[in-house]
């Protein structure tokens, strides 16, 4: 088929390398554009900007450049913007969302996933329409939440929505759609209180938040990020103790966390074992809410 596609982040990478891999025809790219980074400030482009140019691929940052390009189809992938109704009218689209739509339409729908606990999750094919992630269904796959992280289980979500892009698309024909069934949940976008752990929350909790990757709290007034952590039972002391015995433990409401990873300020991520028999700590240890959180 000719294709437009439309995309910005790592994620989206799988989609357009599979695409590509398969024989469609790929008439452009739109990404958001490159932007200044590091000390040099030096334009990087977005991932799908990278990928598309390895491929060969025209890079385009203006979306009116669609309308005229002559493609058949445009698929969607985190693009990271509104895509207009007059533009779909003229080249209808699909999108590839990372959740079983209606359950987390919108921003962070992998993210929200795990911090609400769900058991399974999975990638949608859905037709793009004006509204937020309200349209049809023409395909779906699922996978198990389990404990994976959220990079760990968006790196899966990335390739299981490029395999399933492929196949849907397959025939050169879209397959019949089904509409959404069910009442909607909305992923809204995280914010710094997601990430900021707190002794009066539960350890499970506490555990799922860590797995979103930048988990932050304080140990002693001094802000730690904490990156690998799970929920424990059975263990003595109150919320806020810090307690290190086989491992190290954040006591928290209703249990503890074993925290197994964490990055102390201005040094890398480290055993969390390492950091406590270096640290020379004046006990007690407590540790406590963050009220401020780094990116």
């Amino acid at each position: 088929m000719k294709l437009v596609f439309l995309g910005s982040p790592e994620p989206a990478v799988p989609t357009l390398r599979a695409l590509v891999a398969a024989g469609h025809d790929v008439l452009g790219v739109v990404t958001q554009p490159d932007r200044r980074r590091g000390r040099g400030s030096t334009l990087v482009p977005t991932p799908v900007g990278a990928a598309a140019r390895e491929l060969g691929l025209p890079v385009w940052h203006d979306l009116s450049l669609v309308a005229t390009c002559g493609a058949e189809l445009g698929v969607v992938v985190a693009y990271g913007k509104i895509i207009k109704q007059d533009l779909l009218d003229l080249v209808p689209m699909i999108n590839v969302h990372f959740s079983l739509l209606p359950r987390w339409r919108g921003a962070a729908p992998v993210e929200r996933a795990i911090l609400a606990g769900d058991n399974e999750t999975g990638v949608c094919i859905m037709g793009l329409e004006a509204g937020l992630d309200t349209g049809p269904i023409f395909a779906e796959a699922k996978t198990d939440v389990a404990t994976k992280s959220a990079s760990d289980l968006l790196g899966e979500l990335a390739e299981l929505g490029a395999a399933l892009t492929v196949q849907t698309l397959a025939t050169g024909i879209l397959p019949p759609a089904t509409p959404q069934a069910g009442e909607p949940v909305y992923a809204a976008k995280l914010t710094a209180e997601d990430f900021t752990l707190d002794p009066d929350l539960p350890s499970v909790q506490l555990s799922r938040m860590i797995r979103l990757g930048r988990a932050f709290a304080l140990v002693n007034g001094i802000r730690f990020r904490i990156h690998a952590g799970e929920p424990v039972t059975g263990l003595p002391g109150s919320a806020g103790d810090v307690i290190f015995s086989d491992a190290l433990y954040f006591v928290a409401r209703d249990g503890a966390v074993r925290v197994s990873v964490l990055q102390p300020p201005g040094s890398k991520a480290m055993p969390a074992e390492t950091w406590w028999r270096g640290a020379r700590l004046v006990t007690p240890v407590r540790w406590s809410k963050a009220t401020e959180v780094l990116g």
